[in-house]
Order: structure tokens, then C-alpha cells, then sequence
């Protein structure tokens, strides 16, 4: 283990629309890679060069330059990401839109200045790691196991927890247990989710937000397994009946529309008698009077 260490890399991209993709090597085992997307990452550099076992937490964020040093945007830190052998990068698969960059006047002469924040706060150099061993990860302790999918979900949610106000490391990861618990059940496909299992996991849904967790987008989802379940475990009979009943609503519209041009048929027949009651009165009244 070694203490915090904070540092910071700059980088002059020339010509940044003739390039595909770069990749830039830096020191400090670290990698940054940006594409033509602007897409920002972080990674340890030459991973297989390290011990087996090695891990690094490290918080990080990026900014853009202009040529004097002003900053002109930043990308919101990540906090103690956790990198290993099977997780050696973090970062944004979309930073910043291109339209964006001419608009913020981020380009000067196709020329970017990237700017990248690292803070390490913690590094195993390696070792045997036993299926009880926890880390921190955003102020929870789950198991090693646990930490890449722990640390991509706060990633993505980042506000996710900022209102969840319990202590107590035993009840916070009983709570990050049933979160990740909840969603692992969401991810099933939706006709294997029993109704029992779903009704557990509304309730579990109102225990973790009562406790200060922001899950909208996970009341969203259970919403959504809920409809394609409805939809998927309806009954064979039950959609013989539904097809019954929308031909019989077209059978009775077809029968008004039946009747409708029955009516303006006998309607057209009617006026054309009266025509020919006309024609003949006024052939009566050309031959009484004759000019």
C-alpha cells in the first residue's frame, strides 16, 4: 500500500480531425487514450508488466485548455475507480459531443489541450485475495468480487447514493447487497420473473429509496419487466378472444358503412326519379304551349 499521490499530464493534440484515434503513453503506468469521438480513458499502462494480483483505486478527471491554460471544460471527477487485470481502463465513451467543441471554442487551429487529473488513493502491488477480502468503493465495502460492478454502476449513477445517510459499513452493504441483488433479478428475461419475484422487487425498490437511494431509472425499468411480462405470459385463449373481439368490431363497422351507402343509394334513386317526374312535367307544358 502507498500514501495518496495526486498529479496531473498535459497533452497538445495537432490536427485533431485527421486523426482516426490516438493513443498516448504517459508515466506513472498510466494511458490515456482519445479517439476522434472525444471519447476520454484512463488506463494502467502495460498491465502485464505487474505482479499477479495488482490493483489500483484512483480518482481522475479530465479537463480542455485553451493554448493560455484556461480551462474551458471539465468532465466531472471519477472517484477511486478500481483498475485490475481484467478491469485496466475507465473513463467516457462520449465526453463531449464534436458539434460541441467549435461551439465552446475548445478547437484552436484543429488543436486540442487535454488535461488529465489522477489522484491514486490505493495500490496492491499483488498477493492472494480470498472470496471474503472487501474494498471501499464509494464508501461501501463489497467484496473483490463485487468492486468492478459496483464501481461501473456508481459510474453511470453517480448521484445514486448522495442521500443515503446510514453509517453503520454492516447495514450499508446489507443495503448495496439488495440493491445489487434487485437488479440482477431485472436482468432476467421477463417472462422467467415470477409474480412473487416482482412484487419483491417493488418492495425492495421502496426499501432502498426510503433509505436515501435515487433509483428513478430502476422504478423505470421494473415498470418496463412488468408490461413485456404481462405481454409475454398472456394466455393463448386470452388473445383468441382479444382477435374474436376486434373482427366483430370490424364486422359491425363494415355493417354501419353497409347501411350508409344503402341510404345514399336509395337517396340517389329518389332524386333521380324526381328528375324524371320533372323532365316529363315540363315536356307537358312545352307541348301545351308551343312557341
Amino acid at each position: 500500500m502507498e500514501d495518496q499521490k495526486q498529479t496531473s499530464f498535459t497533452f497538445e493534440i495537432d490536427n485533431f480531425f485527421d486523426n482516426e484515434g490516438l493513443l498516448m503513453f504517459i508515466p506513472k503506468e498510466i494511458l490515456m487514450m482519445i479517439t476522434c469521438q472525444l471519447s476520454l480513458y484512463l488506463y494502467v499502462a502495460n498491465p502485464e508488466s505487474l505482479r499477479l494480483g495488482w490493483k489500483r483505486r484512483a480518482s481522475f478527471s479530465f479537463v480542455l485548455l485553451n493554448e493560455s491554460g484556461k480551462e474551458l471544460f471539465k468532465k466531472p471527477e471519477i472517484l477511486f475507480n478500481f483498475f485490475n487485470a481484467e478491469v485496466t481502463g475507465w473513463g467516457y465513451t462520449k465526453a463531449l459531443p464534436l458539434k460541441e467543441l467549435k461551439k465552446k471554442g475548445l478547437l484552436e487551429k484543429k488543436k486540442i489541450i487535454v488535461k488529465v487529473e489522477v489522484k491514486v488513493v490505493e495500490v496492491i502491488d499483488g498477493g492472494h485475495v480470498t472470496g471474503k477480502d472487501t474494498l471501499d468503493v464509494s464508501g461501501f465495502q463489497v467484496l473483490y468480487s463485487q468492486a468492478i460492478r459496483v464501481s461501473k454502476l456508481f459510474v453511470k449513477h453517480p448521484d445514486m447514493a448522495v442521500n443515503f445517510r446510514l453509517t453503520n459499513q454492516l447495514v450499508r452493504t446489507t443495503y448495496i447487497n439488495i440493491l445489487l441483488g434487485l437488479i440482477e433479478t431485472l436482468e432476467k428475461p421477463p417472462h422467467s420473473i415470477s409474480e412473487t419475484e416482482l412484487g419483491n422487487a417493488r418492495s425492495e425498490l421502496n426499501d432502498l429509496t426510503q433509505a436515501g437511494f435515487k433509483l428513478e431509472w430502476l422504478k423505470t425499468k421494473i415498470d418496463e419487466v412488468s408490461l413485456k411480462r404481462k405481454v409475454s405470459n398472456a394466455p393463448n385463449d386470452t388473445r383468441v378472444q382479444e382477435l374474436e373481439e376486434d373482427i366483430k368490431n370490424i364486422k359491425d363497422e363494415l355493417n354501419k358503412e353497409k347501411v350508409k351507402f344503402l341510404s345514399l343509394e336509395q337517396t340517389v334513386s329518389d332524386l333521380r326519379d324526381e328528375v324524371w317526374d320533372f323532365k316529363d312535367e315540363l315536356n307537358k307544358k312545352r307541348k301545351l304551349n308551343p312557341q
